[in-house]
C-alpha cells in the first residue's frame, strides 16, 4: 500500500462530504452508471484513497485506460511541461503542430505494418478521443472500402460483428449491440451489420454475403464476459477476410497495449488486421485519446479532404500523453510485466477456483482475467470486495472482473488475491 501521512489524507479538489458528493451526482448527473457507494479522491500507481484515507487497490484500471497505473511520474510530467510551456492548448486543424507531427508518426511506428496485402509502405493514424470515435472511424474506412473497391452500393454495406461485443455507445455503435439497454428506445438504429455468435467461424462464413465489406471484431471480450477465444479463431477470421476481400478490424481498446500480455493482443495468434483500434491506456489514462490505424494506402483512398475531423481529436495536450505513454509501455516492459504478473495470478485464482463452491471458470491472458461465477451474481462479489479493500466490476453480470494497472507488485497482488480468497471460498 502506499505510505501516506495524514496531511495527505485530505488532497483532492475538495472538501465536501461524501454524501454531499453523491447527492450531486444523483441530483444533476445522469443516472447512467450504477455506482459503488465510494467517493475516490486520489489515485497514485495500483491504489485509490478515498477523503478519510482509506485505501482501495484498483483492479480496474479504468477498464485498462491506467496501465501504466495512475499519474504515472513520466505521462504527468510530460503534460506539466507542455501546460506551462504554453504548447498543450488546443489549436485550429488549419495548421501544423509539433506535438500531433510527432505523436502520428511514433504511433504509425509503434505498430506492425497493418493491411500488408494492400501494400507495405507503412501504416497511417486517424486521432480521436474516445475509443468509440474510433469504432465509428474504422466502420466508415470498412464502408468506404465496400463502395470504392467492391463495387457494393453506397447504403448497401455490410459489417459482420459479434454478440456480446461492446464498441461504445454511440448510436451507431449500440445499433448492433445484442445487450437490449445498450439500444432499446434509441431507434431508429443505423443498419449494415450482421451479429454471429463470439468465436464460431462457421456462422462468419455463413454470414457473409455479396453486400459483406468488413469484420469488426474484439480479439478478447471484455464487457461480454472477460472472454477468450479458442485458437485459430483470429487466423481463421483472417482466412476469410482474404478470401471475400474483406477488411479484418480489430477493437484493441481494452485488450491492446501490453493489457493481454503481449503489445497488442492480436500477437498471441500472429495475424495481422487490416485496421486497429487504441484507445483508453493511449495517454495512461489521463486525457481522452483514441486512434483509428491503418495501411497508408487505405487511409488514403478513405479519407481525404472534408471526410473526417475532430477539434479536440489530436490536439497537443493528448498527443503529449500519448508519446509519453508510448514510451512508458517499452521503457517499463509493460507488456511482458503483464504476461509474468498474469501467470502468477491465474495459478493463485486457479488454486482458489479448485476450493471455492462460487467458481464457474478462471480464464483470461496477462492481466485480463475473468472469474465467472456460479449464480451469476458478480456484482454481489465486488461489493464484498470493495468493503475489504478492493475495487473489481462484474463482467456481464455473471463474471468478475480483473484487470488492475500492469505495474501491479507481487505484494500487491497478495493482498488481492488474499481478499478473493476470503470471498470467494468462505473462509
Amino acid at each position: 500500500m502506499l505510505d501516506f501521512n495524514t496531511d495527505l489524507y485530505h488532497f483532492g479538489l475538495s472538501q465536501i462530504p461524501d454524501q454531499t458528493i453523491i447527492a450531486n451526482e444523483e441530483t444533476f448527473g445522469a443516472h447512467h452508471y450504477e455506482r459503488i457507494g465510494v467517493v475516490i479522491r486520489q489515485a497514485q500507481n495500483c491504489w485509490l484513497t478515498d477523503v478519510n484515507g482509506k485505501q482501495y487497490l484498483d483492479c480496474l484500471a479504468a477498464y485498462s485506460a491506467a496501465n501504466p497505473g495512475h499519474h504515472h511520474p513520466k505521462i504527468v510530467s510530460a503534460l506539466t511541461n507542455a501546460l506551462t510551456g504554453n504548447y498543450g492548448s488546443v489549436i485550429s486543424n488549419v495548421v501544423y503542430t509539433d506535438p500531433l507531427g510527432v505523436f502520428l508518426r511514433k504511433m504509425a511506428e509503434f505498430v506492425p505494418q497493418l493491411g500488408p496485402r494492400f501494400g507495405e509502405n507503412g501504416n497511417k493514424v486517424l486521432p480521436k478521443n474516445g475509443g468509440v470515435e474510433s469504432v465509428e472511424t474504422a466502420i466508415k474506412m470498412a464502408r468506404y472500402y465496400g463502395w470504392k473497391n467492391k463495387g457494393i452500393p453506397d447504403g448497401k454495406q455490410e459489417i459482420i460483428v459479434f454478440d456480446n461485443n461492446f464498441h461504445g455507445r454511440m448510436i451507431t455503435v449500440v445499433s448492433f449491440s445484442s445487450t437490449p439497454k445498450y439500444r432499446n428506445g434509441f431507434g431508429p438504429l443505423t443498419p449494415g451489420f450482421v451479429s454471429v455468435p463470439y468465436n464460431d467461424l462457421e456462422q462468419v462464413k455463413k454470414a457473409i454475403t455479396p453486400n459483406t465489406c468488413g469484420i469488426l471484431v474484439e480479439p478478447m471480450q471484455g464487457e461480454g464476459g472477460m472472454r477468450v477465444p479458442d485458437d485459430g479463431f483470429l487466423k481463421g477470421l483472417r482466412y476469410l477476410a482474404d478470401e471475400h476481400d474483406l477488411l479484418l478490424l480489430f477493437d484493441e481498446i481494452q485488450v491492446g497495449l501490453g493489457r493481454s500480455g503481449k503489445m497488442f493482443c492480436f500477437e498471441h495468434e500472429d495475424v495481422v488486421p487490416d485496421g486497429l483500434i487504441l484507445g483508453k491506456a493511449l495517454s495512461g489514462g489521463l486525457v481522452p485519446l483514441s486512434v483509428f490505424i491503418t495501411s497508408r494506402e487505405l487511409m488514403d483512398m478513405a479519407f481525404n479532404i472534408g471526410s473526417d475531423g475532430s477539434t479536440f481529436g489530436g490536439y497537443p495536450l493528448a498527443c503529449v500523453a500519448g508519446i509519453a505513454a508510448l514510451d512508458v509501455l517499452k521503457e517499463e516492459y509493460l507488456p511482458e510485466r503483464s504476461a509474468e504478473q498474469g501467470r502468477k495470478l491465474m495459478d493463485k485464482l486457479q488454486d482458489i477456483a479448485a476450493r471455492s463452491s462460487h467458481v464457474k471458470e478462471v480464464r483470461g491472458r496477462g492481466l485480463f482475467v475473468g472469474i465467472e461465477v456460479k449464480a451469476g451474481n458478480a456484482m454481489t462479489f465486488c461489493r464484498q470486495l470493495l468493503s475489504l479493500g478492493v475495487l473489481a466490476n462484474d463482467s456481464h453480470g455473471h463474471t468478475i472482473r480483473i484487470s488492475p494497472p500492469l505495474t501491479i507488485t507481487d505484494e500487491e497482488m497478495d493482498y488481492m488475491v488474499t481478499r478473493l480468497d476470503r470471498v470467494l471460498t468462505d473462509a
